[in-house]
């Protein structure tokens, strides 16, 4: 294969990487997008990393992108438009501006007015909510330390919002031993909850 950049008879281009892509497109030779893969894939990294903000692991993600799309759409390259380089450049180019648009899509800067409450009202809400998350994780941690059939009877009464005979059918247990079970776990959460 040619190695410099070089137009045939007919106006096509036959350097390396043009021929390589060619293969590509007409056999989808595996070996010729291997090359293509190990010449290119560090020249679009260095490309998504150099004056831009994107992260590393972010470069190695555009990388893995343009090379499928060079897999994928070899047959629309036209070695007598283009060269190779200048085609897989432009791909990468279009997936590097796609990225960006994904990006800022989760990266929306907040202002603190967007998180400070608006009211006084507001202020109780948000007051009341982290404190019912607190006392949410207290409690299954608390559940954690019951034996598991006592757990396992709470949870589905007082989590699941289950009857005594809902949990005594679902369980297959008599509804006299969920109702002791219950209490028992009930009067263990309490000294529980008296020690801390």
């Amino acid at each position: 294969m040619a190695s410099s950049i070089g137009i045939d008879s007919t106006g096509r281009r036959d350097d390396e990487w043009s021929q390589c892509l060619q293969l590509v497109a007409d056999n989808q030779d595996r070996e010729a997008f291997s090359r293509l893969f190990g010449h290119f894939a560090p020249l679009i990294k260095a490309f998504a990393i150099n004056g831009s903000a994107l992260a590393a692991a972010h470069a190695e993600e555009l990388v893995q992108e343009v090379m499928i799309k060079v897999w994928q759409k070899a047959s629309a390259f036209n070695p007598h438009k283009a060269a190779a380089s200048t085609w897989i450049y432009t791909i990468a180019r279009n997936c590097r501006t796609d990225m960006y648009r994904r990006l800022q899509k989760f990266d929306t800067p907040l202002s603190a007015d967007d998180i400070w409450p608006d009211s006084e009202t507001d202020t109780e809400e948000l007051f009341t909510a982290v404190q019912q998350k607190r006392d949410e994780a207290k409690v299954r941690d608390m559940l954690q330390q019951l034996p598991h059939e006592q757990s396992l009877i709470l949870t589905k009464v007082y989590m699941e919002g289950k009857s005594h005979s809902e949990v005594s059918e679902e369980l297959d247990l008599p509804l006299g031993t969920v109702k002791s079970r219950v209490r028992l776990a009930m009067k263990k959460l309490q000294l529980t909850a008296e020690r801390h």
